[in-house]
């Protein structure tokens, strides 16, 4: 397994972090690191949820949501032959706002290679996320940085 993180504090409670994060189809409002994410279902995002993920150099993938819990984030994940690929973001509360960590695994017998081919352009993304969604979300904060 192969693994990228990135923590990043916000000056915004996880209330309104929540509806950034969880509106995936704008995601591309905020960070170059998306092209498109197209829902599958209409409705909040759920347990079931799915998106094609359209990403710059990297083939279109669909993603499924495994977990999620409202305000506190969500996992999704996407699978080919040999290789599951694994997408975190999670909130936590923290005095003065959030703390957002989201993440990437690979996992799989394919992990090794994809994460050699790739990681040093996936950490690149989820850095350009974290900083994207700071953004946002402090900008829909009236208290302000």
């Amino acid at each position: 397994m192969r693994e990228f993180r990135v923590t990043v504090d916000i000056v915004a409670p996880p209330a309104r972090v929540w509806p950034v994060i969880s509106d995936v189809e704008r995601w591309h409002e905020w960070t170059a690191s998306i092209t498109s994410i197209e829902r599958v279902e209409s409705g909040p995002l759920r347990v079931g949820s799915r998106a094609v993920v359209q990403q710059p150099k990297l083939p279109k993938n669909t993603f499924e949501v495994t977990a999620l819990e409202r305000d506190r984030g969500f996992s999704w994940e996407s699978r080919s032959l040999g290789l599951r690929g694994v997408g975190h973001h999670w909130i936590e509360n923290i005095p003065g706002g959030s703390r957002v960590t989201l993440g990437v695994d690979f996992r799989g017998p394919l992990s090794g290679i994809v994460g050699m081919l790739y990681g040093s352009l996936t950490q690149r993304y989820i850095e350009m996320e974290a900083a994207g969604l700071k953004t946002r979300s402090e900008a829909s904060n009236p208290e302000g940085p």
